[in-house]
């Protein structure tokens, strides 16, 4: 079984076995924890593990969604197969931290059980990840930001206690570390690019800009583990003032996007634009529940 190739893995699938469901990304993979000793840890929390897995995967699903939406739309060939692999990596991400999700609370629930499910005030998503893309360097703008800081977490979840945690975040580091260079690299073409193209680049950034707090802002389920994000703020942003700098344009200088109540995505408060993303991504297991292939 090709575990790290989707295309490979559904043709080396074979017959299904007897009473094993297939859908969707979880079709014909090896078991995505991947060996991983997946006991819980001594002194963790598998109510608050399970919560934070949500939090981490429901974010990396989204934005695969997203991603995917490129397909025959975006202006290259060459990066529409890019933006589909970026999507890719994504989905992996998600299945290992859904997977793990519903291992640690103790409920037995699958990634498709979470990613199909599920209704939209029950992820745990920034509102980042789940926004329309706008235009192509709109989506620039989103997957730099989202890949250095979602890089600059891994860097510290490699060390975190849960080692089924700890493997994901290992993997996702490389996987984003090739994500944030793309993104670099067409910051740098559309930012010192043309009159236009500059034009285009900044306001994908000035559109991006207002999201990023809730990146940084910690939730009750993230300082019990230890994992408070607001460490990351200062230098997350200035790695992304200096990528923003060399393409010749201009930090933005606005406000964060409103709470709801003191509420946001980790706390299943979203934009009206996550309805219809989860209507699409869930439609053909919800039409046809139980169904196998």
């Amino acid at each position: 079984m090709t575990d790290d190739h989707v295309y490979l893995t559904l043709s080396e699938a074979g017959p299904e076995p007897e009473g094993e469901a297939r859908w969707a990304y979880g079709t014909g993979f090896a078991d995505p924890l991947l060996g991983v000793d997946t006991a819980l840890p001594d002194g963790v929390e598998g109510a608050d593990l399970a919560a934070y897995c949500q939090m981490l995967g429901d974010d990396a699903l989204v934005l695969s969604q997203r991603l995917i939406e490129w397909c025959t739309r975006a202006p290259e060939l060459e990066e529409e197969v890019a933006l589909a692999n970026l999507g890719l990596d994504l989905l992996g991400q998600a299945r290992r931290l859904l997977t793990r999700a519903g291992q640690a609370d103790g409920s037995g629930r699958t990634e498709d059980d979470l990613a199909y499910w599920r209704e939209d005030h029950e992820f745990r998503n920034v509102r980042l990840v789940e926004v329309p893309n706008g235009d192509f360097a709109h989506t620039v703008a989103r997957i730099l930001a989202f890949a250095t800081a979602r890089q600059a977490l891994y860097q510290r979840l490699v060390h975190h206690a849960d080692p089924v945690l700890a493997a994901v975040a290992a993997a996702g580091t490389k996987e984003l570390a090739y994500h944030r260079e793309w993104a670099q690299e067409w910051l740098l073409r559309l930012g010192d690019g043309t009159p236009y193209s500059h034009e285009r680049m900044q306001a994908g950034l000035d559109a991006v800009w207002p999201l990023l707090d809730e990146l940084f802002t910690p939730h009750p389920v993230e300082l019990r583990l230890g994992t408070d994000p607001a460490a990351l703020r200062e230098p997350v942003l200035a790695l992304l003032a200096d990528d923003i700098a060399e393409a010749t344009l201009t930090v933005p200088d606005a406000a964060p996007l409103a709470y709801v109540g003191g509420r946001a995505g980790r706390d299943g408060v979203h934009t009206e634009d996550l309805g219809p993303l989860l209507a699409e991504l869930q439609v053909v297991a919800r039409a046809h529940p139980g169904a196998t292939w």
